[in-house]
């Protein structure tokens, strides 16, 4: 049974890519150690700054995409995330948080200290792959509508 629009997370989230499906869309095998953990990350992720503005078919009691074009630009995305996390190396954003100058021996290092979260970090923004995926010609708005915001 498919629903229109997004559905919540159920209590367990959605993932919308597996270690496997990582290794072939990347072409990193073996996978890093935790890529399922940052999978399930990068998925809640997706969730929370782009899909809870989209329109597509959902299956009612999973939440999970029924189109299979919506859901391998889904799984590309979550992949390209991951891999962009261990390009950056901060998952977290933690990195962009904490000290504003430290100097060892003649070397001087510096940056703004008004950073209070990790949000603006790199790592907490949305990788350049992942809008790709998502922006895909494929994704017609029949089956895939970006910013799709309404009430009842």
């Amino acid at each position: 049974m498919a629903a229109s629009g997004y559905v919540s997370s159920p209590a367990a989230g959605r993932v919308y890519a597996t270690v496997l499906e990582f290794e072939e869309v990347t072409g990193v095998s073996p996978a890093p150690a935790g890529t399922e953990r940052r999978l399930k990350q990068a998925s809640r992720m997706l969730d929370r700054l782009v899909l809870r503005y989209c329109s597509y078919d959902v299956d009612a009691a999973t939440g999970m995409p029924t189109h299979t074009l919506v859901v391998a630009a889904l799984r590309d995305a979550v992949c390209a995330q991951v891999e962009w996390w261990e390009t950056v190396g901060d998952p977290s954003g933690a990195d962009a948080v904490g000290w504003g100058s430290v100097s060892i021996g003649s070397v001087n290092l510096g940056r703004s200290v008004t950073a209070v979260t990790g949000e603006d970090a790199p790592a907490r923004q949305l990788a350049p792959e992942a809008w790709d995926a998502l922006l895909n010609l494929d994704l017609t708005p029949d089956i895939f509508r970006m910013g799709a915001v309404a009430t009842c």
